[in-house]
């Protein structure tokens, strides 16, 4: 009797001065895969050099993280069984799996879409969209011309209801879809096409948007909205464009100057959502890399008040580095325009198979590699992206590893004002595509229907992580240098009031990682290569 209430007074002494985990989840090179892990203790006490996680620095609410929903994937998905595809599906969007509640979709063509070159609105000078139809998406496969589909009626449309209706049946409030063009329909461009690119003549272009035909452009945009509200599914942002700065003609593209984006945004876009009841659709500007985002803010936030009164925030994507998401311009951005939002909305392992710049621009130079069904490929220096081995800051594209560069990118952005974070593409096939220009990429899901082999790339199972354990709403929290080489560290509030700490171990051995969150600390022992969240309920 005695010695129990001994051993009942040391536990209540202990519990006194420490808590525990509430969960831990790692992935990591050596196999685990959004694992759970045992319970780490921490000690009410100071420890010194330690990475401080500060919960009085509460910072901006985050829009969480998924993936997007294209032609290609659900082309990808029409080459599976119903019972695969449901379980993809679930696994990436019901409460058992990733719970991915935010997603990205294009209106018309894009690189990703199997066949390419069309868009919603077809007809010559429809300037009143009497023909803009979502029919183009309902199409579905035909398995003469494609003899691996299995479903021909699966297409795009059926794969954004599908999704729909997973966060309908466990009612996710916190579901999101940020929707935008590629280009405008050819009709409305100067340049009469959806892009253009012949080396030979030194043509490769996008084509702008014929003034007269801005608010019919702008109608295009809410006849998308209407479109999807008619049956069921509400938009919850857009953008004017995809990439205005355009990629060389290379696909689907519109060349955006800054100036004429604001004008469009103040004059045309924001009234006539607004005036047709769909002034709710967040309105983001620029949708291109994070380091040559300035001329936009400053045309839209700056320079045009009612742009600036209407846009939300900046979509940004990550192309322009292969390991830095440009922290010194997201906080320069910031701290110039603090109430507006900073959300990644594209980025992705891309030209896949293509290390060399002769291969991107000659297809026949394309080379599958040992990305599939293959881990190692996706935790090591493997992956080269569209700027390796070319002149254009060859210092900010090395080879890199495609899970180190998803994790850090996410932590550090975290670190630095970003919101949320969208992968490019949901599920692609073995060598990254289909697509209709050969700019083959890595997808979470990578799927050899030859073979009948789904395959989740370990970076699947980062943003998984990520989206367990880090759900809309949260507050990111300001977080202290790691003084560590390849060590990476973020932290959040859930909207709960449990604290998450993100690690990024980038190094082959385990490091000693001396962390403080509040009032409690511990010494971590990070495994080598992996991604570590602990939850700890303060």
């Amino acid at each position: 009797m005695k010695n129990s209430i001994i051993y009942s007074l040391l536990a209540i002494m202990l519990c006194s001065c420490g808590v525990k985990t509430t969960e831990v989840l790692l992935t990591a090179e050596s196999g685990e895969k959004c694992a759970a892990q045992p319970a780490e203790r921490f000690a009410k006490t100071t420890l010194e050099n330690a990475v401080v996680v500060d919960l009085d620095d509460e910072r901006q609410t985050l829009d969480g993280y998924g993936v997007s929903l294209t032609e290609s994937s659900a082309f990808i998905l029409a080459c599976l069984t119903d019972e695969e595809r449901e379980a993809v599906l679930k696994e990436f969007f019901s409460e058992e799996g990733a719970n991915f509640p935010i997603v990205r979709t294009h209106i018309g063509a894009c690189d990703f879409s199997v066949e390419g070159k069309y868009s919603l609105c077809e007809k010559d000078g429809d300037t009143a969209m009497e023909t803009f139809s979502l029919d183009r998406d309902k199409e579905g496969f035909s398995r003469a011309q494609y003899p691996q589909i299995k479903n021909e009626q699966y297409d795009l449309y059926h794969l954004m209801k599908d999704v729909a209706a997973i966060k309908a049946a466990q009612e996710d409030k916190e579901y999101r879809i940020v929707a935008n063009t590629w280009t405008a329909p050819a009709w409305m461009k100067d340049n009469k096409a959806y892009y253009e690119r012949d080396w030979s003549r030194d043509l490769h272009r996008g084509g702008h948007l014929l003034p007269e035909y801005r608010q019919a452009y702008a109608d295009y945009l809410l006849k998308f909205a209407e479109a999807w509200r008619a049956e069921g599914v509400e938009i919850w942002a857009m953008t004017p464009v995809n990439e205005p700065q355009g990629n060389d003609g290379g696909w689907e593209s519109m060349d955006f100057g800054p100036e004429v984006e604001a004008d469009f945004i103040a004059n045309y876009m924001a009234p006539t959502f607004a005036k047709n009841g769909f002034e709710h659709i967040k309105i983001l500007g620029f949708d291109q890399n994070i380091f040559e985002m300035s001329p936009y803010t400053k045309a839209i936030y700056d320079d045009n008040a009612a742009a600036a009164a209407a846009t939300d925030g900046m979509a940004l994507h990550w192309y322009g580095s292969t390991f830095s998401c440009f922290p010194e311009v997201l906080d320069s951005i910031h701290a110039l325009y603090p109430g507006k939002r900073l959300i990644h909305t594209e980025g992705c392992i891309d030209n896949l198979g293509c290390p060399a710049w002769e291969a991107v621009t000659d297809p026949a130079g394309f080379t599958e590699s040992g990305w599939f069904n293959n881990d190692s490929f996706w935790w090591n220096n493997c992956a080269t992206d569209w700027a390796y081995s070319t002149p254009y800051w060859p210092e900010l594209h090395p080879a890199y590893s495609a899970c180190q560069r998803y994790a850090q990118y996410i932590i550090e952005g975290m670190n630095h004002w970003m919101t949320g974070f969208i992968d490019w593409k949901c599920v692609l096939d073995s060598i990254g595509g289909p697509n209709h220009v050969q700019n083959y990429c890595g997808a979470s899901v990578m799927v050899d229907y030859a073979n009948d082999i789904v395959y989740y790339t370990p970076y699947y199972y980062v943003l998984k992580q990520f989206s367990r354990m880090m759900r809309p709403g949260a507050k990111a929290l300001g977080v202290s240098e790691t003084g560590l080489e390849d060590v990476f560290v973020s932290a959040v509030r859930s909207e709960d009031g449990s604290v998450v700490v993100n690690v990024l171990n980038k190094r082959k051995e385990a490091v000693c990682l001396p962390l403080q969150v509040g009032e409690y600390s511990a010494k971590l022992s990070v495994p080598a290569n992996c991604v570590e969240s602990l939850r700890l309920s303060l």
